[in-house]
């Protein structure tokens, strides 16, 4: 996986980051290897992609588009329209092109811990479901949402986007397809058992 370590790897976060997202992103590294170790997947690859998730979140825009750029990404309409959703692209690509980190697993973590997508890897749900349950974590629903994930993935996940997509909707801001495909995928799930 290159050779980076976790401890070399939160150097470099602290030096990116601000310092509330900093301890957030130590939070969601402890959560995310909590459910990886209580749901069966890599908990060493949840702890890292906990690390790393938030990597380009203080970045300007400019920035992050620079790296998508380098990287050879290009962001789609509702992407763009929406800049809260680009550090986890763009955070992805950085870990991927800058940092030389080719764990597909970690890459997707990163990626995705924003959004979601239909066929989330259990450590992918890991770092989406630890980003909501960090310990500095306190919107109103958040113990709820800990007790969800402390008895089931896709019924911390319905919470979550059953919160999460209604919000949007209310705001006026896109909601991304891969959201909607998870929300689909999970209620399907459900419904089959």
């Amino acid at each position: 996986m290159s050779n980076w370590t976790d401890d070399k790897i939160v150097e470099l976060i602290r030096t990116r980051l601000s310092t509330d997202r900093f301890a957030h992103s130590l939070n969601v590294a402890n959560s995310a290897k909590e459910l990886a170790e209580q749901y069966g997947a890599d908990a060493q690859k949840a702890y890292t992609a906990g690390l790393l998730h938030d990597i380009m979140k203080n970045a300007s825009p400019e920035e992050q588009l620079s790296v998508l750029s380098e990287a050879g990404i290009e962001i789609s309409p509702v992407e763009y329209a929406n800049k809260k959703l680009w550090h986890a692209i763009s955070g992805a690509a950085f870990v991927n092109t800058v940092m030389g980190i080719d764990d597909r697993e970690i890459l997707r973590a990163v990626r995705f811990h924003t959004t979601g997508r239909a066929g989330m890897s259990t450590l992918e749900k890991a770092v989406y479901l630890g980003d909501y349950i960090s310990a500095e974590r306190n919107y109103n629903g958040v113990e709820d949402m800990r007790r969800l994930c402390a008895v089931s993935m896709e019924d911390a996940i319905l919470y979550a986007l059953s919160y999460g997509i209604p919000d949007l909707v209310g705001r006026g801001v896109v909601i991304h397809p891969d959201s909607i495909d998870l929300y689909n995928e999970t209620v399907i799930k459900k419904s089959a058992n």
